[in-house]
């Protein structure tokens, strides 16, 4: 059966039965609420996981999810590189939630956690602003950091990556109940 390469939440929710859905969120972010009957197989961790998403998609279509669809729509060109086809869901669990469907949570609730999007423009501020800041009280040279951080900023905007996500997605916080999930 085929299924396009994007989804909206209303296609997807009348779909649902007939998709394996994968959640490409980092664990903390899965936590925070996901799509019913998702698993979690982190971005960073796709390529480790191509044999068993192959043959998930031989099964069922597989539908692709992160919190706004730009990670996962990254996912489906990755996956399509590697001959899987897959689909996007457009505007991801935001758009899934706003639409009205319910999303699901781990025993004992959801748990507060940054979106990765909100962690990087945290982060690359942080990062701006330290750079101005020692640049004025230590030595001017520090502010090379505020012009590192903007150029990989504009790096990120042309080839829609983005390193800081994938070095953030890495540290224990974005870890918190990781386990290994088999795409069935």
């Amino acid at each position: 059966m085929s299924v396009p390469t994007a989804l909206s939440p209303g296609e997807a929710s009348a779909r649902l039965p007939e998709l394996t859905v994968v959640d490409v969120r980092t664990p903390a972010e899965f936590a925070s609420g996901h799509l019913p009957d998702a698993v979690n197989v982190p971005l960073d961790r796709l390529a480790r996981s191509l044999p068993e998403l192959r043959q998930a998609a031989e099964r069922r279509p597989l539908l692709l999810v992160c919190a706004s669809g730009t990670r996962s729509e990254n996912a489906v060109k990755s996956l399509a590189s590697h001959g899987i086809s897959a689909s996007s869901l457009t505007g991801g669990t935001r758009a899934w939630a706003a639409g009205g469907h319910s999303l699901r949570y781990p025993a004992g609730g959801a748990r507060a956690t940054w979106g990765m999007e909100r962690q990087v423009r945290f982060t690359a501020g942080t990062l701006v602003l330290l750079g101005l800041v020692l640049g004025l009280l230590v030595h001017p040279a520090f502010q090379l950091l505020s012009a590192a951080i903007g150029a990989g900023l504009v790096f990120s905007a042309l080839t829609d990556t983005c390193a800081m996500a994938v070095v953030l997605g890495r540290l224990p916080f974005n870890r918190r109940g990781e386990k290994a999930a088999s795409v069935e």
